[in-house]
């Protein structure tokens, strides 16, 4: 029996230069138990091979065949299973590092167009003005009707310093927009600190990389020390987040509850797609680590009043974290109601670095609620005015994906998302306006603050 590296995703869509996010767990493959064959099918699957052997108008190769075969089975099953060439593979394990090359943003698929779901702080595209709703038209000449997902991602990788041009078509635009962007390596910050005035502190969780643990731990250590030994509240953001590595979402949730406190839960058909990830050392250290970079954070990290920040781009990982502390009432979530991904994909190597991304399992919350096609409802709704009734409309969530899995908790597979605030129809090819997170104008970290500091007058009292 030969050895076999799974590995559980926790990340939506696909990303433009970033690599969805992995959990790796080294395990033996178990056989896989015979099952009779489908004869009829097989028999129409051979006769559709050989019609297009012999009488398609241009040669066709087995190897072409045979791939796109295997991308039309994963493909039907739902918006997160793929088939992985050699070099989406590569760039899947790539990614997990923080740096990697491409565009930076985050794409989905929509009427046959490539929609931007939401470019990554501080990489090209984002600072080239793409925006969260666009629909890519064109990548330089070419045109992106008829591609496939993974064909387009292809085509805005490329070498560091390229440009790709974009012809997008934006909501409010008479006609079609261009805009250049410069491919680079991109290193994303996973983590965030700073404090926003005496006592109270903001962290930002980007994505949840390898590092992300260690860089949190560090981020609450120095912002402790800086503030003389002690915070009066904490403010954790997790807006536009997509997800990562899930013992990235272990640690993070670790650091603020007690130590064996459950985290997730995770249910499939196998035993390898049933675990249960408590906030030990063992469920978030990575490989044989034996440095427990949470050991030594302050103490007072486990009370210190706290605020957790969501909105529709939270997802997966984001939603494991915010779902946790929301179980354990370790903190108020405040925003909008997150994006609702709530199954795990394992990733199976092939051979010739080739793999499948398959969806094994749904996760839950310590107390059973399940995310998928959901997300996670916060204890204070708080929009942003400068985007009041745009994320419900515009922004594109699990539920909006076609072949979602359903929600095996409730009837409703909606959740609240089909709320409108103004009763007014929007054309889902809008932008949602863009926000500063952590800026003077950051509205929903205001409102945050505002609450730590209530929450802290009534405690003095």
């Amino acid at each position: 029996m030969r050895r076999l590296e799974k590995i559980g995703l926790v990340g939506i869509g696909l990303i433009a230069g970033v690599s969805l996010s992995l959990h790796f767990a080294a395990m033996a493959e178990k056989e896989i138990p015979a099952t009779p064959l489908p004869v009829e099918e097989l028999r129409a699957f051979t006769e559709v091979f050989a019609h297009i052997k012999n009488s398609y108008v241009e040669p066709v190769t087995d190897k072409k065949l045979f791939t796109e075969a295997i991308n039309g089975m994963l493909n039907g099953l739902d918006p997160h299973s793929a088939y992985l060439d050699a070099d989406a593979f590569k760039d899947l394990q790539v990614g997990t590092q923080g740096e990697f090359g491409g565009l930076g943003i985050e794409v989905g698929m929509e009427e046959g167009l490539i929609k931007v779901i939401s470019p990554i702080e501080d990489t090209p595209a984002f600072i080239a003005g793409v925006k969260s709703g666009d629909l890519i038209l064109k990548l330089d000449d070419a045109l992106v009707k008829g591609m496939s997902l993974n064909d387009a991602v292809k085509r805005m990788r490329g070498k560091p310093g390229s440009k790709l041009i974009l012809t997008i078509l934006r909501k409010g635009e008479t006609k079609p927009i261009t805009i250049t962007v410069v491919r680079a390596v991109i290193k994303v910050q996973s983590v965030k600190a700073k404090l926003l005035e005496s006592g109270y502190g903001f962290i930002r969780v980007t994505q949840f990389q390898e590092h992300t643990g260690e860089n949190l731990a560090t981020a609450l250590d120095k912002m402790v020390k800086d503030n003389k030994g002690s915070l009066k509240g904490l403010i954790l953001d997790l807006r536009n987040d997509p997800g990562g590595l899930l013992d990235g979402a272990v640690a993070v949730s670790a650091a603020f509850l007690s130590r064996d406190a459950l985290v997730v839960y995770t249910e499939g058909r196998t035993e390898e797609a049933k675990m249960r990830l408590t906030a030990s050392p063992e469920n978030y250290l990575r490989g044989n680590s034996q440095n427990d970079y949470l050991k030594n954070i302050p103490p007072s990290i486990k009370s210190v009043p706290l605020v957790v920040l969501v909105n529709g781009g939270s997802a997966s990982a984001s939603e494991i974290v915010a779902g946790a502390l929301q179980d354990h009432k370790r903190g108020v979530i405040m925003g909008t109601q997150t994006f609702g991904k709530g199954s795990v994909q394992t990733v199976l190597p092939l051979g010739n670095n080739t793999a499948i991304k398959l969806t094994t399992a749904r996760y839950y919350t310590p107390n059973g609620r399940s995310i998928q096609a959901k997300g996670i409802v916060p204890d204070i709704l708080v929009e942003d005015p400068a985007t009041a009734g745009a994320e419900s409309i515009f922004r594109v969530r699990e539920s909006d994906l076609d072949k979602h899995l359903i929600n095996d908790k409730q009837a409703d597979d909606k959740g609240d998302f089909s709320k409108k605030t103004d009763g007014t129809p929007k054309n889902k090819t809008d932008t949602l306006p863009a926000v500063e997170f952590g800026g003077k104008n950051d509205y929903q970290l205001n409102q945050a603050l505002n609450l730590l500091k209530g929450m802290q007058i009534l405690q003095g009292k």
